[in-house]
């Protein structure tokens, strides 16, 4: 870990050299989601409610995917631009490394201006803690901090997937934002708005609706049956990042340089 804040030390830094552009697109960042929840807020001024929720209960769910997602952004970026690697032969500097690739890859590139979407995330989040009555324990808190924990983790195996498969396609597939643009834009509103398999595949293969649905039932006393499993619902979407993993280790096994 002591490399891995290496990394971000030297990074940050680098950013902070062009401190004016660098608060710009922090300033940028705060408002292209802003402009997205001020769309969602016009809705409800039409409509008191979608599907039985909300406008506090939707802005709830959104803020945990809009916070999970500038994390992952910051963090995992290296992920999403690694393509590059790949087509400029930087990867095999890497694996001559003795260090894990994983984590020289997450080292590779870091997004800090995404503190404008975390600060915007995390004001609509207040704002619908304020105004939802909610009676607090520390089992919701709990799950709460699971729900940004298991989202940021799903995020980051999608980057991670999307990078493995540029191990056989060289260059990236936006395909994949289909499941990272895609999925963050479908996840901040609760799955039971959409249709049947919708639900399905955004609950058991691109978890989403275990940590934007079903423990937000937990939180806002809509449970029915075991509250137990609704509560622990993020741990699955945090198991999901294992497979990623693994796919990803069999890419660099099967890692042919491109000779550039």
């Amino acid at each position: 870990m002591k490399l891995y804040f290496r990394y971000m030390s030297i990074l940050l830094k680098s950013q902070m050299e062009y401190r004016t552009s660098f608060i710009l697109l922090s300033i940028g960042q705060f408002f292209v989601p802003f402009l997205v929840f001020v769309s969602i807020f016009l809705f409800f001024q039409r409509f008191p409610n979608i599907g039985g929720w909300s406008l506090y209960e939707v802005a709830l769910c959104y803020s945990v995917i809009h916070i999970a997602f500038s994390l992952s952004e910051c963090f995992a970026r290296g992920f999403d631009s690694f393509s590059s690697i790949v087509i400029n032969g930087d990867f095999d500097r890497i694996l001559v490394r003795p260090r894990s690739t994983i984590l020289q890859v997450l080292g590779s590139k870091f997004e800090f201006t995404r503190i404008g979407r975390l600060a915007q995330s995390i004001l609509v989040l207040i704002f619908s803690l304020i105004n939802l009555n909610l009676t607090w324990n520390m089992y919701k808190i709990v799950t709460l901090l699971l729900m940004i924990i298991s989202a940021v983790c799903i995020f980051t195996g999608i980057y991670m997937l999307a990078a493995a498969l540029c191990f056989w396609t060289i260059e990236g597939l936006e395909v994949m934002n289909i499941f990272t643009d895609g999925g963050r834009e479908i996840s901040q509103y609760p799955l039971s708005i959409y249709k049947e398999w919708v639900r399905k595949f955004f609950t058991f293969v691109i978890p989403f609706g275990t940590v934007n649905y079903l423990p937000l039932m937990f939180i806002l006393d809509k449970t029915q049956g075991n509250e137990l499993m609704y509560m622990l619902t993020p741990l699955y979407g945090m198991i999901f990042i294992f497979p990623c993993i693994l796919i990803w280790t069999v890419g660099v096994a099967h890692y042919k340089s491109t000779g550039s």
